[in-house]
């Protein structure tokens, strides 16, 4: 599965990075994370709770941060172990560029894999949900970046508010 699109942040290239490498601030974005731990400067171990169609798994993994360009880029590998109910491994490309207005754009693209049950499930509504989680994570990002950017820090005020994020217009896509 591949999964690419872009993002107009309107916070600095800088606060977006510092969000992009803030723990606290990537768990409380990442839907269904329920621990986000970062055990050096480059690897982070999670849990993650998800549901795609009839299977909800806990996956236990790891992601390592390469190809680092501060405050333009980096590489993610990550993969999860889902017990019974699978794997789930790929890696992502993310790139940051001064846009209009302040604005940063944000420029993804994922390559995954799934294995076990999930893969079992089908690619159609495994990519629905890759879509409605990036969505997820990027509307929670962007209301928590704004509000950090005007306020000098990913404060819990931030934080609190990510629930109530405001619509964001992503341009996801989805690939075979």
């Amino acid at each position: 599965m591949n999964l690419s699109g872009e993002h107009y942040i309107p916070a600095s290239r800088q606060s977006v990075w510092d969000a992009l490498n803030d723990p606290e601030v990537l768990k409380a974005c990442l839907p269904g994370c329920e621990t986000l731990e970062r055990i050096s400067d480059t690897d982070m171990t999670a849990t993650i709770t998800i549901k795609i169609g009839p299977v909800k798994a806990t996956f236990n993994g790891a992601v390592t941060l390469s190809d680092l360009d501060p405050p333009n880029g980096y590489t993610l590998n990550g993969e999860g172990q889902g017990g019974t109910a699978g794997f789930a491994s790929g890696i992502a490309k993310v790139s940051l560029v001064d846009g209009e207005d302040g604005c940063t754009q944000l420029t993804y693209s994922v390559e995954a894999k799934v294995g076990g049950k999930l893969a079992q499930i089908g690619s159609r509504l495994i990519d629905s949900v890759a879509k409605k989680l990036a969505g997820k994570f990027f509307e929670t990002f962007v209301e928590i970046v704004n509000v950090a950017d005007k306020t000098g820090a990913a404060d819990e005020t931030a934080l609190a508010s990510s629930e109530e994020a405001s619509p964001v217009a992503p341009n996801t896509s989805v690939a075979q």
